[in-house]
C-alpha cells in the first residue's frame, strides 16, 4: 500500500505496537507523528525514521495536549488521514477491593480519555478534509473479565464503545472507525503480566505472544478497501482469516 502524502498520527509509540505502527506506515510512505510521555524515547524512534517523522511528547490524558498535538501535525505535514489510538496502561494489577483509587483512575483516564481526546481533536479535520480513519487498539479483555485486570478491562470495553459510537455518528462524514483486537504481543506489557502472576494471561511463554509487526501490519491494511466491511467493529488477530488477507501465514 501506498501512503505517500498521506500522514498518520500515533498514540504510545515510544514503543511496543506503537512503535512498529510507526516504523511500518514509514515504511509505506507516509508521513508519521509519534506521541507519547516519553520524549527521549520518540526522538530516538523519530531519528531513525527520518525527516517524515515528528516526536510530540503528548500527555494523552489532558486534552489540551493532545489537541495542540494534532494542530503541529497539521502544520508540519499538512493534513491528518488517519489516527490510531494505541496508547494504553495495564496497571495496577490485582484486586479492586485493594486497588489504589489514584492509580485504578488514571487508567481509565489514559485509556479511555486519551482514545476520546484523540477522536475529538482529530475528527473534525478529518472531516472538512472529506474523511479518514480512526483506529484504536482494543483488546479481548474489553470483552472477557480478567481477575486483577478490573481497570484494564472496564476502560477497554469502554473504548471499544467509542469506536460504535463515533461510526454510528461520524461514518456518513467519510469516518471509518474500527478497532482492532491484537491478542497477546510480545510486548513490555507482557513481561509486566507474566511478572505479576495473575491470572491465565501471565502463564503463557514468551513463544505464544505474536511479534508487534502484525498488529502494526494490521494496522496499515485496516486503511484500505479491504477492510471495509470491519467499519464500526473490532477486528481481531485472532481470525486466521484476518491473517491469510494481511499476509501473516
Amino acid at each position: 500500500m501506498d501512503f505517500k502524502d498521506k500522514t498518520v498520527l500515533i498514540t504510545g509509540a515510544s514503543r511496543g505496537i506503537g512503535a512498529e505502527t510507526a516504523r511500518v506506515f514509514a515504511a509505506a510512505g507516509a508521513n508519521v507523528a509519534l506521541l507519547a510521555r516519553s520524549a527521549d524515547s520518540l526522538e530516538a524512534l523519530a531519528a531513525e525514521i527520518g525527516e517524515n517523522a515528528l516526536a510530540l511528547a503528548c500527555d494523552v490524558s489532558d486534552y489540551a495536549s493532545v489537541e495542540a498535538a494534532v494542530k503541529q501535525t497539521v502544520e508540519r505535514f499538512g493534513g491528518l488521514d488517519v489516527l490510531i489510538n494505541n496508547a494504553g496502561v495495564l496497571k495496577p494489577i490485582g484486586p479492586m477491593v485493594e486497588a489504589d483509587p489514584e492509580g485504578w483512575g488514571s487508567v481509565i483516564d489514559i485509556n479511555i480519555k486519551g482514545v476520546f481526546n484523540g477522536m475529538r481533536a482529530a475528527v473534525p479535520l478529518m472531516k472538512a478534509a472529506g474523511g479518514g480513519s480512526v483506529l484504536t487498539v482494543s483488546s479481548g479483555a474489553a470483552h472477557n473479565p480478567l481477575e486483577g485486570w478490573g481497570a484494564y478491562c472496564t476502560s477497554k470495553a469502554g473504548a471499544a464503545m467509542l469506536t460504535r459510537a463515533l461510526d454510528l455518528e461520524e461514518r456518513g462524514n467519510g469516518i471509518r472507525a474500527i478497532g482492532l483486537s491484537p491478542g497477546t504481543v510480545a510486548t513490555e506489557m507482557q513481561r509486566e503480566i507474566k511478572a505479576s502472576g495473575i491470572n491465565r494471561v501471565s502463564d503463557l511463554n514468551w513463544e505464544d505472544h505474536v511479534p508487534a509487526e502484525w498488529p502494526a501490519k494490521v494496522l496499515l491494511w485496516m486503511c484500505s478497501a479491504g477492510a471495509d466491511e470491519y467499519v464500526g467493529t473490532e477486528i481481531s488477530l485472532r481470525d486466521e482469516d484476518i491473517r491469510k488477507q494481511v499476509g501473516l501465514i
